[in-house]
């Protein structure tokens, strides 16, 4: 009877412990500070959280899911649902908008969709990934001296060149027009043919016109769009865009492709890569690995593009034309934050951009040891001044077009003050203020 008394009290005792909770003992304040930060520590390892990410990097697809499976080793609880699309990304993000159906993690361009999108965005200022950004990417992630997004890569824009077949022929690295035309001179009379274009696709010519504009004035770049783009500027008054762009581009019409019209990017790489041409145009670093696909014994060089007679002004332009957001209402904001953050500033972070992306990193201190171009770039930078991305503050409708407008020039359909005339109206048709 006792014993069925005694566990009749027992399983009463336990039955109200089950629901309203036992405390064993009370916590001092110092043992209770110990007991939060143990408990903080553990669910960091174990909070459930689940990351929608929206984003237009399909060509990264492979390298995105890498990252999300080595996150996930110390934070297996975390669900990452992962879209990537291309064509018409910009519609449908705003459809998500509209609805209501935001991501947690989504792409817009940098430059001027910082602006444009800031009201949707976390503002990432004091981040640790901030921190770990070069200060060109950081630059074009910022609005108003807020950082409202962080890049997948960074870009280095400049003449690619094959560093073999310039120094097998004595040749010089060019940094003025002159200078270029005697190289390419030089090149042809070995039976070398000094330029491959790629001039089929519109924004090899952007990836050109960014040198000469950076060049034009490079203490405001942004400044000289906004006057090209209200009508206030004209090309007559910067000679390096009114004359000198298009000097060069005869010139590498001149010494280049048979068909230059007709060269695509395929074309260009490959006849670079196995030494058909000495130089390309219109690309960067992120060619580098096609271009080693091809010929992994290709030494490249790179400078800034020959934009008039003084050496200061062939500068490489460098930083990033994208911008990734995180969505400022998230329902997963802090773990998004840890997974970038951890993303940018871990050992496993610094080797992923050029390892597993092969990418160029956006990051100081990140794994460039295999980076032809990026260690030729990080060894300029040290000499000369980095140009501004003169691409973040127009539109990729003016890209567009202006690189039709320069097809035409080619095909001799417009002559050069026609061409400019084009540009000039394209400028005040597109880049309109917001």
């Amino acid at each position: 009877m006792k014993r069925r008394l005694l566990s009749l009290i027992i399983a009463v005792i336990l039955s109200v412990c089950m629901l309203t909770g036992c405390k064993r003992e009370e916590a001092s304040p110092k043992s209770s500070a110990k007991s939060t930060a143990s408990k903080t520590s553990k669910t960091s390892k174990v909070t459930s959280a689940n990351i929608n990410i929206f984003v237009n990097n399909p060509e990264y697809v492979d390298a995105i899911n890498e990252y999300i499976k080595e996150y996930k080793k110390n934070k297996p609880n975390i669900t990452v649902n992962l879209k990537t699309v291309q064509s018409d990304y910009s519609q449908l993000l705003k459809m998500k908008i509209k609805s209501g159906d935001m991501p947690d993690v989504f792409t817009t361009s940098a430059g001027s969709e910082i602006k444009e999108y800031a009201k949707y965005s976390y503002d990432l200022t004091g981040q640790p990934l901030v921190k770990a950004m070069t200060d060109e990417v950081r630059m074009n992630m910022s609005y108003k001296g807020k950082v409202y997004g962080f890049p997948i890569k960074e870009n280095v824009y400049g003449l690619v060149y094959n560093k073999d077949l310039f120094d097998k022929n004595k040749i010089p690295v060019p940094k003025t027009l002159v200078e270029l035309e005697a190289a390419a001179q030089k090149l042809k009379s070995k039976g070398i043919q000094p330029f491959s274009t790629g001039y089929n696709e519109f924004w090899v010519f952007r990836d050109v016109f960014i040198h000469f504009l950076d060049a034009s004035q490079p203490d405001d770049v942004e400044g000289l769009v906004k006057s090209l783009s209200s009508g206030k500027a004209k090309f007559e008054t910067y000679p390096l865009i009114n004359d000198n762009f298009f000097k060069f581009i005869d010139l590498t019409v001149k010494y280049g492709d048979i068909k230059p019209l007709e060269t695509d990017l395929s074309a260009e790489l490959a006849d670079f890569a196995m030494g058909k041409a000495a130089m390309i145009i219109g690309q960067g670093s992120w060619a580098e690995a096609d271009i080693l696909k091809i010929n992994p014994k290709i030494k490249l060089g790179v400078t800034g593009y020959p934009v008039d007679d003084k050496t200061s002004n062939a500068f490489i332009v460098a930083g990033t034309e994208q911008a990734t957001r995180i969505y400022k209402d998230s329902p997963a904001l802090a773990e998004v934050l840890d997974l970038y953050n951890w993303l940018f500033t871990s050992d496993y972070g610094k080797k992923w951009f050029s390892k597993v992306a092969k990418v160029m990193p956006p990051i100081n201190g990140g794994d460039m040891s295999k980076m032809q171009i990026a260690k030729e770039f990080e060894t300029s930078k040290k000499e000369n001044r980095v140009g501004d991305m003169y691409v973040n503050y127009v539109t990729d409708d003016f890209h567009q077009k202006f690189g039709e407008i320069m097809q035409g020039y080619i095909a001799k359909t417009f002559t050069k003050e026609q061409a400019v005339k084009e540009i000039e109206n394209s400028f005040k048709k597109t880049n309109k203020e917001k």
